[in-house]
């Protein structure tokens, strides 16, 4: 098989793998569940090794077009419910969220939803734009940027981090948006590359 027919089968590949992960998040985008989201989380890694593996050159840029603008949209849409999922295993759910992505924390005094106060609002747009910054630098090779990333987030949230949850929320949901979308900045990258 010629270099140039195995570099389009394997970037048409990748296009496709990134793109029943992006149809099974946004499937499940309203309910994460922990089986669909495995199964994505599988695709991406098998897109993963494939580009690592074979390092296609000369993928043409109608594929590699292609692999960026799925890539893209399965990290930025797909983190949301891997994200939100991984933060319903790690915390049991115990921790009641709000619309927007935010947590409600209630006094221990009174379990009454009057007393509820909430912290960590804009939670959800703020995990869209993490993992469009974080996949757009891996894709074009400026990793430096997952530093700025973190660091603003992180001053943005500062004052809220003095509850155990909003820490706890903050970490795991920061590490798994990141993780998500830095895997597949990196199929993207290697498949451009």
């Amino acid at each position: 098989m010629s270099a140039a027919l195995l570099s389009i089968i394997v970037g048409a590949s990748a296009a496709v793998l990134l793109g029943a992960a992006l149809v099974i998040s946004l499937a499940v985008l309203r309910k994460p569940m922990t089986m669909p989201m495995a199964v994505a989380s599988i695709l991406v890694g098998v897109a993963l090794v494939a580009i690592v593996v074979v390092r296609p050159s000369g993928i043409p840029i109608y594929i590699g077009a292609l692999i960026a603008v799925l890539g893209i949209a399965a990290a930025t849409v797909g983190g949301n419910p891997f994200t939100r999922r991984a933060l319903d295993i790690a915390t049991g759910k115990r921790v009641r969220e709000t619309e927007d992505g935010g947590i409600l924390i209630i006094a221990a005094h009174a379990s009454d939803p009057e007393g509820a106060r909430t912290l960590m609002r804009g939670g959800t747009v703020i995990g869209y734009l993490e993992r469009v910054a974080m996949v757009i630098s891996v894709a074009v090779g400026f990793p430096e940027a997952i530093a700025a990333i973190i660091a603003v987030k992180g001053i943005g949230r500062f004052p809220e981090l003095a509850e155990p949850e909003a820490r706890e929320r903050f970490i795991i949901g920061t590490v798994a948006s990141l993780l998500w979308s830095g895997v597949i900045g990196a199929v993207i990258r290697l498949a451009l590359t």
